[in-house]
């Protein structure tokens, strides 16, 4: 299958996203991880992105787009995939759409729902390893010792956008320029909802059940 997990930050893409590309037996990719690899090979590609990065501006929808689909090329091929948190926008879906339309196109979008106060209190609590990127929760899942990763042994912090009042700026971007792909992609009939509050492992029994679906429901699938 070739999916797209949508959801606004703090909805639990960066948790759910590798146990269901396990379950599909697909490669599995998100636009941040693809701007890094690209910038440590110092390809084409990465120095395009760096000098808008670096200067804080965000990078044009093509370089995006162009890294998305050689990454489809080279790894996914004709085993399916699914892009966690990609497209970001209407203008970024449409050239997806049309650059996969020889492809076979987009079998499923699994959209996270959950509401805003839940997102800034999960957002406002989290830390992140700065070596391997493992995210923390003060509340639900701190690391065993105190700012140390328990998986390598770096430093865990929070970030600078995980503090509140970015945490409010971050959400209401994405109501602006993200949320409209909900409705972009329910006209399409190929949009599933599930509900992101609950359990790890009760919200990817929902969004299995929201894959198994022969044809996107309109309800919100729930663990």
């Amino acid at each position: 299958m070739r999916v797209v997990l949508l959801g606004p930050p703090g909805a639990g893409k960066g948790t759910q996203a590798p146990l269901l590309a396990e379950k599909l037996g697909v490669p599995m990719a998100a636009s941040g991880d693809l701007f890094r690899d690209h910038r440590r090979r110092d390809t084409e590609l990465g120095r395009m992105a760096r000098t808008y990065m670096d200067r804080g501006a965000l990078v044009p929808d093509e370089v995006t787009i162009r890294m998305v689909m050689e990454w489809i090329d080279e790894t996914a091929k004709s085993r399916g995939f699914l892009l966690d948190g990609f497209p970001r926008t209407v203008a970024q879906a449409d050239a997806l759409a049309r650059e996969m339309e020889d492809r076979g196109g987009i079998d499923r979008v699994l959209y996270i729902r959950v509401p805003s106060g839940e997102l800034i209190r999960r957002l406002s609590g989290r830390l992140t390893c700065g070596s391997c990127r493992t995210v923390y929760n003060l509340d639900t899942s701190p690391p065993n010792t105190p700012e140390v990763c328990d998986k390598c042994g770096g430093t865990v912090v929070q970030r600078e956008d995980d503090k509140p009042e970015a945490v409010r700026r971050r959400l209401q971007v994405y109501a602006d320029e993200t949320e409209p792909l909900v409705e972009y992609y329910r006209d399409k009939g190929i949009l599933a909802e599930v509900d992101g509050v609950g359990p790890v492992d009760a919200v990817n029994r929902a969004l299995e059940a929201a894959l198994s679906g022969k044809e996107a429901q309109s309800g919100v699938y729930r663990g």
